[in-house]
């Protein structure tokens, strides 16, 4: 063959041939890499960042156009005011129909607590489920006796024994916030009430929760007020979607000796670092319970940046308190019974931490001058 022949072209046949095991090893290697999950995470890592983003079509208009549009901002601005307005509105309206239902919640405190036993007149409800009811009637006898067996009920109790703890521990949240020191406490709460700001008032809801005479603390009424802000933001004037918790403040609890449940009592034995003499010391330390609830997160004044533990107590707050005020207070007799949950509330992260939003980190030892730390 000469040199010429070099610039011969190809079989046809064996380029068509090479061509299509190309392709197949191509497509191949791209069905690997879609079956990679470190792939697949990057590409819709990708496509997030996309979402929302500049195409470049707005900054391509023409200069005219581009005042038109800066037109219709200025009056999706004015349709903000206006709901800002409305949701004021919506809030007074609110208030006002709370008092309303008051008298109810009276009524219905009284039944929990005893002091008032309805007459058979209003004992008169037809349960839809009652051809179930008869059928499951062996098997829920037999759940009664087991819980009456614990709680020595019988038919001289009086009230609803354990009603709100009751929804306390059939709340996937809340229940999450009770521990098991908490339950006599709560076992005294007779009441939670929800008072809604009046109209001139800084817009806000405040929780109070009522108790019956107990041994742990001398306050009859333990309170915390929710600050609401419906107003939208200056920097951000479009992602206003209605009034919003701000920040929240509790309640000091006057506990008697000995029966404060937010802390625990740590006893060590302490070695002397000259003499070698011991002794026991004891320290208080911060305590998982649900009466940290009355002693929340501050909100970080000058916009200080938060940490995400602060963010996540924060937020955790704002939940439980959004939780009880919207579904758990008007509906308690629904959560005692079991029909009524907060699933619309269980987006929680799935990270498996115990409690996001009152569990406490034990403090470290302090150093004593004169005495090297032993564990007894």
């Amino acid at each position: 063959m000469s040199a010429g022949d070099s610039n011969i072209p190809d079989d046809p046949k064996e380029d068509a041939t090479m061509a299509t095991e190309g392709a197949v090893q191509s497509s191949n290697l791209r069905d690997e890499m879609m079956q990679n999950p470190r792939v697949l995470a990057a590409l819709q890592q990708q496509l997030d960042s996309m979402v929302g983003g500049n195409s470049g079509y707005i900054e391509s208009l023409p200069t005219a156009v581009k005042r038109r549009i800066k037109a219709l901002k200025n009056i999706q601005l004015k349709t903000c005011q206006i709901e800002c307005q409305f949701y004021k509105e919506v809030h007074e309206l609110e208030e006002k129909y709370s008092q309303q239902y008051q008298p109810l919640y009276n009524q219905r405190r009284e039944i929990v607590s005893g002091r008032y036993e309805p007459n058979d007149a209003e004992c008169e409800w037809e349960s839809e489920d009652e051809e179930d009811e008869e059928g499951d009637k062996k098997e829920a006898k037999n759940e009664e006796k087991a819980v009456d067996e614990k709680l020595k009920l019988d038919e001289d109790t009086k009230g609803i024994p354990n009603f709100w703890l009751t929804i306390f521990k059939s709340s996937p949240i809340l229940q999450e916030m009770v521990q098991e020191h908490d339950e006599p406490i709560l076992e005294c709460l007779e009441d939670i009430k929800v008072l809604l700001s009046k109209k001139n008032e800084p817009m806000s809801f405040t929780l109070e929760f009522h108790f019956s005479s107990n041994p742990f603390f001398t306050n009859k009424m333990l309170s915390k007020q929710y600050k609401l802000v419906s107003e939208p933001d200056e920097s951000e004037p479009f992602s206003f979607e209605g009034p919003e918790i701000v920040s929240s403040t509790g309640c000091s609890i006057d506990w008697n000796k000995g029966k404060n449940v937010t802390v625990k009592v740590v006893k060590k034995r302490q070695k002397h670092k000259n003499k070698g003499t011991l002794r026991t010391v004891s320290k208080e330390l911060p305590d998982d319970s649900f009466f940290n609830f009355f002693d929340p997160p501050q909100v970080p004044e000058d916009d200080e940046e938060m940490d995400e533990d602060m963010e996540a107590l924060l937020a955790t707050d704002i939940e439980i308190g959004h939780l009880l005020r919207e579904r758990v207070v008007p509906r308690a007799v629904l959560f005692f019974t079991g029909e009524a949950s907060d699933d619309e509330y269980d987006e929680d992260d799935e990270d498996g931490s115990d409690n996001d939003g009152y569990g406490l980190d034990g403090a470290s030892d302090e150093n004593d001058t004169d005495y090297d730390p032993e564990v007894s």
